[in-house]
């Protein structure tokens, strides 16, 4: 965590939280407890703020400073609200691609999607606030700094953010084994939204039942997945070649 995206004591975390600043998560000291902590973990609670508990230790080791048993790490970027968003895209007249990240939580991970990402056009990137991958320093790197050019829209709850879409017009693809059909076959030239799953889990059943769609690639050897951003990447750029092919067919 970057000295300069962290923030540490009781008050200065309640007043940066209660003041809208982007924060990701909050270390919390273990077995420590004050009317002041209450007050943070209530205030929290409220922001629906990531937070874990850790040991005194680690606290110490993320900053040198009075920490009072609670440290919270920023993000560098500014989230975006995805009705905004989806509405100024809409009115644009492109052809909509969006990503939606079900709880992916690796932060490498997240760059090498938001590189990929920002290179194939996609018009927004949507997470869910808790269970996701933090905007940190480890982000910002294997983006390349992408991180910085592409929107990304924090929302409560993927579902609501499927149902929202859905409204607007946008199809809603799931990248998952669950599915005979791959994503050569699928139709990717039309408003559309990519679901990608988490590392160990995959996409959540309960959004599995919602979405449209379903699509996977195909694998030959005896490893039976591939790592996120790798599938995310194949998704992103089958879904540019069918989009090109289209348009020159229209040219033609």
């Amino acid at each position: 965590m970057e000295k300069e995206h962290q923030i540490f004591g009781i008050r200065a975390i309640i007043e940066a939280i209660q003041s809208g600043k982007a924060v990701d998560k909050v270390f919390i000291q273990k077995e420590i407890s004050s009317e002041l902590m209450k007050d943070l973990m209530k205030v929290m609670k409220r922001a629906n703020v990531n937070f874990s508990y850790v040991p005194v230790e680690k606290l110490n080791r993320l900053t040198p400073n009075n920490h009072q048993g609670a440290v919270a790490s920023i993000s560098p970027i500014a989230f975006y609200d995805l009705e905004d968003l989806v509405g100024t895209v809409l009115a644009s007249g492109k052809m909509p691609l969006f990503l939606i990240l079900d709880q992916i939580s690796d932060a490498r991970n997240f760059g090498a999607i938001i590189r990929t990402a920002e290179c194939t056009g996609v018009d927004g990137i949507i997470v869910q606030k808790s269970g996701s991958a933090p905007v940190n320093g480890d982000t910002v790197k294997t983006s390349a700094g992408a991180v910085f050019n592409i929107p990304i829209c924090k929302v409560e709850h993927i579902k609501d953010a499927i149902f929202f879409l859905q409204g607007s017009g946008i199809k809603i693809l799931a990248a998952t084994e669950k599915t005979e059909q791959t994503i050569y076959n699928a139709s990717l030239n039309e408003p559309l939204a990519i679901v990608m799953g988490s590392e160990d889990r995959g996409i959540n059943p309960s959004v599995l039942k919602i979405v449209e769609d379903k699509a996977k690639l195909p694998l030959y050897g005896t490893i039976g997945s591939l790592n996120v951003s790798v599938a995310c990447g194949a998704f992103l750029y089958e879904t540019l070649r069918q989009r090109s092919q289209a348009s020159l067919k229209l040219k033609g």
